[in-house]
């Protein structure tokens, strides 16, 4: 590219792409030139033209054609005689592979010219040694510059010979152009002179380059000015998008900050709030279960002596019942006169009470705020300059686009944003008590007292470290619509605070890379993954019938061989083994391809999902509602139902995976549902709530925690589950990239590898809250 205010070079001409046409991308035939200065075939043109107009096909200009058509556009003579020069140097006619010499057949006949050893510049001939040594023998040539052909051909004197080209007339072929017309303005050879331009003044070409060349000068210097005004334009947007950037990922973390920080004080009120719950309802069983205890003694009591009484007065003999009716009154008038009933037990039913700020729809915890701020100028800019450069510099800063930049602003409770000084107080800030009807009891009042170190700030607490004191800028603007979320909507709160942690395990993307190797003859179909050595995975490609190698990198490792006709769909990898399942077989092979044995499984289940256990001597298999473990051997070593409910059917296509803690996860199509159950089939916990978003449960992972990662196709998400299954929120959404998500893996327990369903792989390592 040529520097602004240099010249350009013949050579820079000549071998760049100036001489090809942008349409047609070939070399430049009959160029003509649009107003906007950019040149093509005139053809090309003609295809363009339409309705009277045509557009640049570069700039996009919309351009007139002219009522003669696009032939009367100007015809580029300055390409034109780069062009000359161009077919020049490649050469003419040829003869036995070399150029011939252009006198020879004019004065001897045809067929006695030599091979051209040399190249007259003026005359533009090809001439031999003879004719080269008589042309500079001449009175008419012998001024003429003859040159080595082999050097001509090379480019040695494209400049001389750039001298010395003379444009050629297009009307009279032959003649040179010599004349401008001034009042046409029309370039002119000795024969277009004499007729029709005989009467109107003409210069010689040179004299009106001399006359003309000022004003084109001027021109281009304002033109460079406008380059240089447009490039420190360039340079100042670039700067406010990169100041843009830069505020936007510092807001960006704020809003992760803070949003963390109202879900820890959440979540802990939710903690407390449930304690309290929990301690009263105990209590309350506690003291029902006293009484109900005392109430079963005294009815046994009673159903006695009313029962021994009924017999006697059936079956008694008068004598037998006279004897015992001082008896049987007795009791009967005691138990009469006990008061079975004890006195009425206080019955305190709980009531959830919410904050009124949580039911305001009209209520946000964030918003943005956008605040104007003029582009830095320059310090080291010379401030004693001429008038004309202020007035330059003022209209740059007045050009300039004005940077937005975002802020977080906290919302008070009745969701105004006015700093805190113009703004009313909330009844935590002026002491005056909520009405114990509006709202629910907190922990202060109930007696627990939480430290305020131990927990995070609300933003109503926080509010005066955020909002601003003082009065707002006048140039600052609120932002009047609301903020959209990219990905779908959220999973319902966290139902447990991440064993005290209040966190959620964090996603920090790792890499990404294709499955399709070029061997492959359809696109793959990934059905299975599995860790498979140190940071390198297995991949199950059912549409190829292969078991791929990847390291966590992308790195292609090769593939482990399968049985001829095997289509392998759940894998996983045991102790110098794999294991899949294909059809209804389940398969243990060695990692050169052996087949160490095979089990039928149940044909009522078209797939069936694999997964290695902890010790890595077993693998578990979902087979109809049941799961199977089979040792190294091929033995079945254990088959349970999971929860004893023979209705349930676990997922068949890899959604079943083992914990490091020996459980089983499993997605249940049945229950539509995420179970957990131990090593005995014992239920440990169960989630099938509104986080599923009404989606069938998918591919579920497990890190060394214990967390599960399940897979939500439909709505492209994984989300998190604590390790008993209760829902924490989303892991991963259409934000990182997922598009369709199919099956997922956990690598090293800290890497979660994720397989879309056009055969790509993600990859993300699991950041833990305490880390």
């Amino acid at each position: 590219m040529v520097s602004q205010g240099s010249s350009p070079s013949l050579l820079e001409a000549l071998s760049s792409d100036f001489l090809a046409c942008k349409i047609c991308l070939e070399q430049l035939r009959a160029p003509k030139t649009l107003p906007c200065l950019h040149t093509y075939c005139q053809d090309c043109l003609a295809q363009l033209a339409e309705g009277g107009h045509l557009r640049c096909p570069e700039c996009r200009e919309t351009v007139p054609v002219p009522p003669a058509g696009v032939a009367a556009f100007k015809t580029n003579f300055f390409v034109n005689g780069l062009l000359d020069l161009v077919r020049a140097r490649a050469g003419g006619d040829l003869r036995a592979g070399k150029p011939a010499c252009a006198l020879c057949p004019l004065m001897g006949g045809a067929g006695t010219g030599g091979p051209a050893t040399a190249r007259c510049l003026d005359c533009a001939d090809d001439l031999c040694q003879a004719c080269a040594d008589g042309h500079r023998c001449t009175r008419q040539t012998h001024t003429h510059r003859v040159v080595d052909l082999v050097g001509y051909r090379a480019g040695w004197y494209d400049e001389e010979a750039r001298e010395r080209q003379a444009a050629q007339c297009p009307q009279h072929p032959g003649e040179a152009l010599r004349f401008l017309c001034q009042p046409c303005s029309q370039l002119l050879c000795r024969e277009c002179r004499l007729d029709p331009h005989l009467d109107h003044p003409c210069l010689p070409l040179a004299e009106a380059v001399r006359a003309r060349r000022p004003g084109l000068e001027e021109l281009l210097a304002g033109v460079d000015n406008n380059l240089a005004e447009l490039e420190s334009a360039r340079m100042v947007e670039k700067e406010a998008l990169a100041r843009l950037r830069e505020q936007a990922a510092k807001v960006g973390t704020q809003v992760e900050e803070v949003a963390e920080g109202v879900l820890r004080a959440l979540l802990a009120q939710k903690q407390e709030v449930l304690g309290q719950l929990r301690a009263h309802v105990e209590a309350a069983e506690e003291a029902a279960r006293e009484r109900l205890g005392e109430l079963e003694s005294r009815e046994q009591v009673a159903r006695a002596a009313a029962a021994f009484a009924r017999r006697v007065l059936s079956l008694g003999r008068e004598a037998e019942i006279l004897s015992l009716e001082g008896a049987i009154a007795q009791r009967l008038r005691q138990l009469q006169g006990c008061p079975w009933m004890p006195g009425p037990a206080p019955c305190l039913l709980p009531q959830l009470e919410l904050h009124p700020g949580l039911l305001d729809k009209n209520c946000r915890l964030l918003r943005l705020s956008f605040e104007e701020q003029q582009p830095q100028k320059d310090s080291g800019k010379d401030e004693a300059g001429s008038q004309g450069g202020d007035e330059t510099q003022s209209r740059r800063e007045d050009g300039a686009k004005s940077e937005r930049q975002g802020a977080i602003q906290p919302q008070s409770r009745d969701g105004a944003y006015a700093p805190k000084e113009n703004r009313a107080q909330t009844p935590q800030e002026d002491g005056a008590q909520t009405p114990k009807e509006d709202r629910a009891k907190t922990p202060q009042e109930d007696g627990a007292q939480t430290p305020k170190e131990g927990r995070a700030q609300t933003p109503l607490e926080d509010e005066g470290a955020q909002t601003p004191r003082g009065g707002r800028s006048n140039k600052k603007r609120k932002f009047k619509g609301r903020l959209k979320s990219i990905s779908r909507e959220p999973s319902p709160a966290p139902g447990l605070n991440l064993e005290g942690s209040g966190l959620l395990p964090r996603p920090i993307f790792s890499c990404s890379f294709p499955t399709r190797m070029p061997g492959d003859k359809r696109s793959p179909r990934i059905t299975g993954l599995c860790p498979f050595g140190p940071r390198e995975i297995l991949v199950a490609d059912e549409q190829n019938r292969a078991l791929k190698r990847f390291s966590l990198s992308g790195d292609y490792r090769g593939v482990v061989p399968v049985p001829e006709g095997c289509s392998p769909c759940s894998v996983a990898a045991l102790q110098g083994a794999v294991a899949f399942s294909a059809g209804a077989r389940l398969y243990l092979i060695s990692p050169d391809g052996e087949v160490q044995w095979r089990r039928a499984l149940s044909l009522s289940q078209a797939s069936h999902a694999v997964a290695a256990m902890p010790s890595g001597d077993r693998v578990a298999v979902s087979v109809s509602g049941h799961v199977e473990v089979y040792n190294m051997e091929g033995s079945l070593a254990t088959r349970f139902i999971p929860g004893g409910k023979a209705n349930r059917g676990l997922r068949a296509l890899v959604f079943l995976t083992t914990s490091p803690q020996g459980n089983f996860v499993g997605s249940d199509w049945q229950q539509n549902s995420v179970v957990v159950c131990d090593g005995l089939g014992q239920v440990i916990g169960e989630y099938r709530g509104p986080g599923l978003h009404g989606c069938q449960p998918g591919s579920v992972s497990v890190d060394k925690k214990g967390y599960i990662f399940l897979t939500l196709r439909e709505v492209n998400k994984v989300v998190i589950l604590d390790p008993k299954g209760s829902l924490l929120g989303d892991f991963l959404t259409a934000y990182h990239g997922l598009e369709k998500p199919r099956v997922t893996t956990m690598v090293d327990g800290r890497h979660l590898v994720v397989s879309l369903s056009n055969g790509t792989i993600h990859v993300f390592r699991v950041r833990s809250p305490d880390s």
